[in-house]
């Protein structure tokens, strides 16, 4: 028998959905009101949605990333259509026209399916852990037991939003150094291997000898020689780092020690600081104030920060307050946590206002990230037109100065 999507209410007109086998949409209909309820649609399951949901996981490699953009749009809307009074089916069946990722179509169309077969939003959601994160199952599990899914999901799209827009300045900062880089190898590989051995050549050809060139020359000779005869060993040795970096940082030792590294590095150890701080603050200050227990809270947080060192400070608070004691103390013991933020804390945990304490941390590291984003970008935009240019004229004089020594031979 066919396989039905219901929507219905019972006798007190609270709103029932789900999914149920049956003849014909006429038959099920007559078994819903023997039940006490009154039917306000009924629809056929398509059987493809099924094989489209089942498949959405395997073939989610090919459908790229779930951009923040989309995802904080897609809570927006949600929270906009669930406050208006229009149904979890509906609101999904309009979201999934409306998003332009195909890979967010096909998760929505999923989570669609599931809550058709009687599951929650957020058992449904948790399926797809690449694309909602502990924090935004936490979040709507949350808004579902209270009642205030609404605003939940407001509160998600809003801390997407934020989270968005502090990645949009570091990348912002990080693009110009980038491309300053970039430039710098690509001319001195480009002068290296196509300027300098013509130049080379011709030296040969007026008499010069090896050992009569400049220091500066022959130490780009002997760099040239070795991009051309051992680009293959160049590649290689990148590649080798690159790997070699990745399996270091993903071992639990080398991982510890690379963030610990990361917090001491100067400039970029304090900017690092200051963003897991900004982080910390906004995604527990989130989620307390939607209702999600603290011990919850704590563990979901931890996951959010990128940095063990931090999240072992956190996780040793969730520890203590298990045990009954405070937030505030384990912090300050990990000397992580600067002192202003520990002391917010513990106003926080005296006053039972934690939740708007931490919302005020989260504001005004956000602003110091945004104050050290800006030093950066104008000190670093010197010391890189500085760094180049002095490249530019380290190649400029071991070409130069030869070149004026043939000359001086010849007149002579």
């Amino acid at each position: 028998m066919p396989t039905y999507a219901y929507v219905a209410r019972d006798r007190t007109g609270k709103r029932i959905s789900g999914s149920q086998e049956g003849a014909s949409k006429e038959a099920l209909a007559t078994v819903l009101r023997e039940k006490g309820l009154s039917v306000s649609k009924i629809e056929e399951k398509k059987a493809v949605s099924r094989a489209k949901a089942k498949g959405t996981g395997g073939f989610q490699l090919f459908q790229g990333k779930v951009k923040l953009r989309d995802l904080s749009i897609f809570c927006r809307q949600f929270a906009t259509m669930i406050n208006a009074g229009v149904s979890l089916v509906r609101c999904l069946d309009v979201l999934e026209q409306q998003t332009s990722s195909f890979r967010l179509r096909t998760i929505i169309r999923d989570i669609e399916s599931e809550i058709e077969s009687g599951a929650s939003l957020s058992r449904a959601m948790g399926k797809h852990p690449r694309v909602f994160s502990n924090l935004a199952v936490g979040l709507v599990r949350a808004g579902e037991v209270g009642g205030v899914l609404d605003d939940t999901l407001d509160r998600l799209a809003g801390f997407l939003e934020a989270d968005m827009e502090l990645r949009r300045k570091v990348k912002a900062a990080m693009t110009y150094p980038v491309i300053v880089v970039i430039m710098a190898v690509g001319i001195v590989l480009f002068l290296s291997v196509f300027i300098l051995p013509k130049f080379i050549k011709l030296f040969a050809e007026l008499g010069m000898k090896e050992d009569e060139f400049p220091l500066m020359t022959k130490v780009l000779m002997d760099f040239s020689s070795f991009t051309i005869k051992y680009w293959w060993a160049c590649i290689l040795i990148v590649v080798g780092v690159w790997i070699g970096f990745n399996r270091i940082s993903a071992t639990k030792t080398g991982g510890r020690y690379l963030d610990m590294i990361r917090l001491k590095v100067p400039v970029m150890g304090s900017l690092s600081h200051k963003i897991a701080m900004a982080r910390f603050s906004r995604t527990l200050s989130t989620l307390l104030s939607s209702g999600v227990p603290i011990l919850q809270a704590m563990e979901t947080t931890a996951g959010t920060v990128d940095n063990v060192l931090i999240q072992d400070a956190i996780l040793a608070a969730r520890a203590s307050i298990r045990e009954g004691d405070t937030i505030a103390d384990p912090l300050a013991a990990s000397r992580q946590f600067p002192p202003m933020v520990v002391q917010m804390i513990s106003i926080g945990e005296e006053t039972g206002q934690l939740d708007s304490m931490l919302q005020k941390v989260a504001e005004f590291y956000e602003s110091e990230v945004d104050a050290a984003l800006e030093g950066l970008t104008s000190a670093i935009e010197p010391v890189m037109i500085v760094g180049l240019g002095g490249i530019v004229l380290f190649i400029l004089l071991a070409l130069w100065m030869p070149l004026m020594a043939v000359i001086s031979n010849l007149s002579g």
